[in-house]
């Protein structure tokens, strides 16, 4: 049963410190992570509550209790520490969603180290910006993705410790060490690392319009607002099994996928697959998932396979349904009804807020198509986009911004304090998102305040698309753009002029899109190439990519006299 109060009641009387003495946060000079998802669980008597119920792709299922989870993240804090990383130095988890990924998190910041979480689809060069620019020390990852990292060894003179946790028997290179979780003897005390409340924690990298992914650092007490809103937002209980489909290379992942499920004592079920509608609902079928974390590309993924196959499933254990990563349409939410008998609630917030900000809180009033309302001690309102002064007429459309001070608030951008503080305008974090606030208070969602594309709720940079096109043989010049998809929101789309000597052709638009695939990612892959004689410029050459972008979504192109050719 759901233990909420009223939404106008909690945001009343609100403030940060329920969470803290709910979580005895500080309790002993403690303020780290690692303890408050793992350790203290097993101090309040919980040690033999299941923490992780796991399941592979190939059907095979392992369960972790709370004691396991502190164990075995004591087994990675120790090994960190014997083979000489530090205090504060960055740790990057590089692999598929296996029980490794969620419990090294845990032993990773009990050594008061950084934890980097990256996406395991990522290729090479995706790989390579980001753990060059955190000066990565150590990398636990897996034999099927060691290659990539082999690929790298050699431009990353900072990364000493390359740590394979399922190497077996499989020799490996050069000073490669392997670790394997279960065979190695239990370390039932581990000293954990003395962080207060603003050393960092998480090192979590989004895209950006212009230049290289930008790192977000958080530190450990982000913890006090992840625990708060999942045990309210999500409406997570004792009783519960809880399900959140995002990998932990993003930040619900780790916010949602770990800290905050944990540190309540809750029940977890993960699953290490793609999307494929029928395995997902026998999953929580036989699991008997109650509260359920998704995302609207996956929610629309369903309703393509409509309601038959929903009724061939027992899914009546599910009481609780929340959506995360890109607007949540008002269709889905009435098809969620229909189909599971209860609404998705839409969910708003960023990697830099580091946890929910503004949603449909359980028990408030649904509007079909809302972002909800300011999570409680969130200050949230849309600004004027020339003076960032509130915008006060009901409907008004303005840049989404929060009041600083909420305890999961970034602190900064890995190595770019000018990006940074550039975020923040009249004591106002600027979240680069637009909405309206309708005359009930609740947030209507617009579009993006830049360039960066939502493809199926991962944000990506069209700079690092375009530097990979760039790399290609043939491209002379490349924008690339999103381009409006009734299943992912939106997929990314480039325009390229070619190199003399090159034509355009069916074999050469599918070589250039596999090119980018390897080198970034398959999110990061164009679904469409539009080849061109030149891209639209203004006179200090700069490439123009609203005028692309406008004509995708069919908007108006606005003011073009700064065009090179105008």
């Amino acid at each position: 049963m759901s233990h909420i109060g009223s939404y106008d009641e909690r945001y009343k009387n609100f403030n940060w410190t329920i969470a803290e003495k709910e979580l005895d946060y500080g309790n002993n000079s403690i303020y780290n992570i690692g303890y408050y998802c793992s350790d203290r669980i097993c101090e309040k008597g919980l040690g033999n509550r299941r923490a992780l119920i796991w399941q592979g792709f190939t059907g095979e299922v392992r369960t972790f209790t709370y004691n396991d989870i502190r164990i075995y993240s004591n087994c990675f804090a120790t090994f960190l520490k014997e083979v000489g990383v530090r205090a504060q130095e960055r740790v990057c988890i590089f692999m598929d969603r296996i029980p490794e990924l969620y419990i090294s998190f845990l032993g990773i910041l009990k050594m008061g180290c950084i934890a980097q979480p990256l996406f395991s689809a990522f290729g090479e060069e995706a790989l390579l910006t980001r753990l060059d620019d955190a000066k990565t020390r150590a990398i636990l990852t897996t034999k099927k993705h060691i290659h990539k990292i082999r690929r790298l060894r050699a431009q990353l003179p900072e990364l000493t410790k390359v740590i394979v946790v399922d190497a077996g028997d499989k020799p490996l290179e050069n000073d490669e060490i392997a670790f394997d979780m279960d065979n190695v003897p239990n370390v039932d005390h581990f000293d954990i690392f003395k962080a207060n409340r603003d050393v960092p924690s998480v090192l979590h990298y989004t895209s950006g319009t212009t230049g290289k992914p930008k790192g977000a650092l958080h530190v450990h007490s982000s913890i006090i607002a992840q625990y708060i809103t999942t045990k309210w937002v999500l409406d997570l209980t004792a009783d519960d099994i809880y399900w959140c489909t995002a990998d932990p290379g993003w930040v619900t992942g780790t916010s949602y996928g770990i800290i905050g499920p944990w540190s309540n004592g809750i029940t977890q079920a993960v699953y290490d697959i793609g999307f494929n509608a029928q395995k997902w609902y026998a999953f929580i079928e036989k699991h008997k998932i109650t509260v359920w974390y998704s995302a609207p590309t996956a929610i629309r993924l369903l309703m393509k396979e409509g309601t038959e196959l929903v009724q061939k499933f027992d899914l009546s254990s599910l009481r609780h349904l929340i959506s995360v990563g890109e607007p949540l349409n008002a269709e889905a939410v009435l098809w969620s009804e229909q189909a599971f008998g209860k609404p998705f609630h839409d969910s708003y917030w960023q990697t830099e807020t580091g946890s929910i900000v503004i949603t449909n809180y359980p028990g408030m009033k649904i509007k079909p198509g809302s972002m909800g309302k300011p999570f409680p001690g969130i200050i949230a309102t849309v600004l004027d986009q020339q003076t960032f002064e509130p915008i006060r007429k009901p409907g008004s459309v303005g840049l989404i911004a929060l009041k600083p001070g909420w305890p999961s608030m970034f602190r900064t951008y890995w190595n770019n304090k000018e990006i940074y503080d550039s975020k923040f305008k009249n004591d106002w974090y600027i979240c680069g998102d637009r909405s309206s606030i309708d005359d009930e208070g609740y947030f209507w969602f617009v579009g993006r305040d830049d360039d960066v594309i939502n493809t199926a709720g991962h944000l990506v940079g069209p700079f690092e698309i375009e530097s990979a096109l760039l790399e290609h043989e043939a491209v002379a010049e490349s924008a690339a753009v999103g381009k409006p998809d009734p299943i992912n929101l939106e997929v990314v789309k480039a325009f390229i002029a070619l190199k003399p000597g090159y034509e355009p052709s069916d074999d050469l638009m599918i070589n250039i899109m596999n090119f980018v695939r390897k080198k970034l990612s398959p999110l990061a892959m164009p679904q469409e190439i539009e080849f061109v004689d030149s891209l639209p410029k203004t006179r200090s050459g700069k490439i123009m990519r609203r005028l692309l972008r406008a004509q995708e979504w069919g908007e108006d192109i606005g003011d073009t006299s700064t065009l090179e050719n105008d």
